[in-house]
């Protein structure tokens, strides 16, 4: 009796825990503020200043281009490692089915999204989600990822409105899961992918309540631009 309930006891262990202890250590990962390291050690806290937000965007305007894109790479990175944690339980377990690793790599990969828009370290106070998303398409659907970052990058261009940007490439990222290009996928794929691209638009909410007044800050490039934005902001400030 002792020993078939070690043998249940160890068959839980190896069959839920292990997941469980990768959607942790995705989650646990996910939720290292780079924005907000990369701020500190260069003297600015982050949460302070511009749109006091810990994600890429605050720190490429508050603490400089290189720094924005080191902290945008980082950020993406959490979405790879995310997918990749989802391999952890094929170091132990015998054999795991495609479809099964492939749903266990979308959830660590969601966990660690979820790290960085709700990190433990900062009473749950982080980021957007939308560069750690863009790691997390990389890891399972690297051609999404590209049509939806190359999205981004032509919306962003012609707007200068990261938020939109941003928006319109969770849009053509859901929109893809349903396309003949992800057709072999399974159903859930599908769900969870446009699940994730529909919360990173709801976290731009405000971003979307601004642009429909149209009280959203463009992204300044040059110094012409930056007096704009600040003069506008000002006007803002004044009327308030």
């Amino acid at each position: 009796m002792e020993v078939n309930f070690m043998w249940v006891l160890s068959q839980l262990v190896v069959n839920f825990g292990l997941p469980l202890v990768a959607l942790l250590i995705a989650y646990l990962f996910g939720a290292i503020p780079f924005g907000l390291l990369i701020g500190k050690a260069r003297g600015i806290d982050v949460r302070t200043v511009g749109s006091r937000n810990i994600g890429a965007t605050n720190v490429f305007r508050c603490v400089g281009a290189r720094y924005g894109i080191l902290a945008f790479f980082l950020d993406m990175v959490k979405g790879v490692v995310g997918t990749l944690c989802g391999f952890i339980p094929m170091l132990l377990l015998e054999e795991v089915g495609t479809d099964t690793t492939l749903l266990l790599r979308v959830l660590c990969g969601t966990a660690a999204m979820l790290g960085h828009m709700f990190p433990v370290y900062l009473k749950f106070k982080g980021g957007k989600g939308v560069s750690t998303a863009l790691g997390l398409l990389f890891g399972v659907a690297p051609f999404a990822g590209l049509l939806g970052f190359a999205g981004w990058g032509i919306f962003f261009g012609l707007s200068r409105y990261v938020s939109l940007a941003s928006c319109l490439a969770a849009v053509i990222v859901g929109g893809l899961m349903w396309s003949p290009l992800y057709a072999a996928r399974p159903l859930w794929f599908a769900i969870l992918i446009t699940i994730l691209a529909l919360l990173a638009i709801v976290k731009h909410r405000t971003n979307l309540v601004r642009l429909c007044k149209g009280t959203e800050n463009r992204f300044a490039f040059t110094a012409k631009q930056r007096a704009i934005r600040d003069a506008k902001r000002m006007q803002q400030e004044a009327t308030k």
